[in-house]
Formats: C-alpha cells, sequence, structure tokens
C-alpha cells in the first residue's frame, strides 16, 4: 500500500508523457522529423553552428505551441502533492515547458533547460523572454546571437550533481510520462533504489527500467494521479 509520511521526501521525474495529455507534442511525433528535417538537424550544437536561422524558427515554433497550451490534471495533481510535502518534494522534469509552473509547483529541476528562457551563446546573459524572438535574437548585453536555453544532443543535462545527491537519501521515486530508456534519467530510478527507496512508475507502456519499480500504473499521468494521489496524500497534514 502507498501512503507518504509527512517526513519522507519524495522525489518526482517527469517525461514527455505528462506534457502530451496537454496538446504539447512529443519531440518524436511525425517520425522525429520537421519540416522534412530530422529532429537531431535542429537540436544539436553542429545544427545551431550550421544554421542558426533555422533552429530558431523550430524553437519559435515550439514557444508558440506552448502559448496556447495548459496544465492538466496530472500537473495540477503533482502541485497538491507538493503543497502536502513542502520541502520533502523534489520535482525533476526533462520538458521544456513551464506547465508544472503554471499548475502551482515550485520546486523544480528543469534538466534539459526551458523554452521560455535564452541565454547568450557569448557572455552570462540569460533571461526568461516570453516575447515573440525573431528568427536571429540578439544579446541586449554583449550583441552577439542568443540561443535557446535547451539542452542539445551531445550536451550534458542540468544539475546533475544535484539530482544525484538527492536520490541518495529519497525516500520515494516517482517516474511519470518517461520512457526510461535515454540516459542519464534512465539511470535516475537504479540510483534511488540503490538507496532504498521505494520506486513507482506511471507509464502506460512498459519499458527496459520497468523491472527497477515497485509499482506500476499503467494509466496515463492525468488518470492515474486523479484516482491514486489523493490515497498516496491522505495523511500528510
Amino acid at each position: 500500500m502507498i501512503i507518504f509520511d509527512p517526513h519522507e521526501f519524495i522525489v518526482v521525474l517527469t517525461g514527455a508523457g505528462i506534457s502530451a495529455e496537454s496538446g504539447i507534442r512529443t519531440f518524436r511525433d511525425n517520425n522525429g522529423l520537421w519540416e522534412e528535417y530530422p529532429v537531431e538537424e535542429v537540436a544539436t550544437p553542429q545544427a545551431f553552428e550550421r544554421n542558426p536561422k533555422l533552429v530558431w524558427r523550430f524553437y519559435n515554433e515550439r514557444r508558440k505551441q506552448l502559448q496556447s497550451a495548459r496544465p492538466n490534471r496530472a500537473h495540477f495533481a503533482l502541485a497538491e502533492i507538493e503543497e502536502k510535502m513542502g520541502e520533502n518534494f523534489l520535482l525533476i522534469t526533462q520538458n521544456v515547458d513551464d506547465l508544472h509552473e503554471r499548475a502551482g509547483s515550485k520546486n523544480i529541476l528543469h534538466i534539459h533547460g526551458e523554452l521560455k528562457k535564452v541565454r547568450c551563446t557569448k557572455c552570462d546573459y540569460l533571461e526568461k523572454r516570453e516575447d515573440n524572438l525573431s528568427e536571429l535574437p540578439i544579446c541586449p548585453k554583449c550583441f552577439s546571437l542568443l540561443r535557446p536555453h535547451i539542452v542539445w544532443f551531445g550536451e550534458t543535462p542540468f544539475y546533475l550533481d544535484v539530482i544525484y545527491r538527492v536520490l541518495k537519501r529519497c525516500d520515494w521515486f516517482i517516474a511519470i510520462g518517461t520512457s526510461g530508456v535515454v540516459y542519464p534519467a534512465a539511470q535516475f530510478v537504479q540510483e534511488a533504489k540503490a538507496s532504498d527507496a521505494r520506486t513507482i512508475c506511471i507509464n502506460p507502456d512498459p519499458d527496459a527500467s520497468s523491472q527497477f519499480f515497485d509499482y506500476h500504473f499503467k494509466e496515463k499521468a492525468g488518470d492515474a494521479l486523479t484516482l491514486y494521489a489523493s490515497q498516496w496524500i491522505k495523511d500528510v497534514e
């Protein structure tokens, strides 16, 4: 039986499946193509160096799509769990949208970056930008080219040192809407299990890491969290 004690520490990992329920197209939609380009051709440092205008067109389209998306039941359920657990809750997301924040979540690590943030290719400029960007946006600080604040293929995800530290002390690890096969995130459940954490997977499709989960719910994220989250946190004051 799953019941969260108010003194236990919970780490949640979310992936594309949770945002898909809000209408956010997954990275691999349309066989991994965007305007007949493989996604890797618009999501690598080399692609940006070759054709920054094309890459910015891709990310401006994704930013535009995000404007019409809204948080779903799963986002709100996780915000409710965090409200109950307080500082004993950490949300790690592979998603670059801001739907968790809009649902009320606060303690979040975006390991693949954030779509609404930009950073300079030369200086330390980093800022949230919700306005419409040009195809070649320029840094207001040093006038160099800006890039999306996104972790591209071949780049190291953010916050890994923090994440591996918290995985060593968490009591529960919950993976939601993620395939569990892409590293380094695929290794998080193994790290948590090695520290005796109990583990939950919410994903309609079985994946390569299923063997490491104690509980596997095969409903979509919104359905599962609507059904079960209130039971899991019912004794938390």
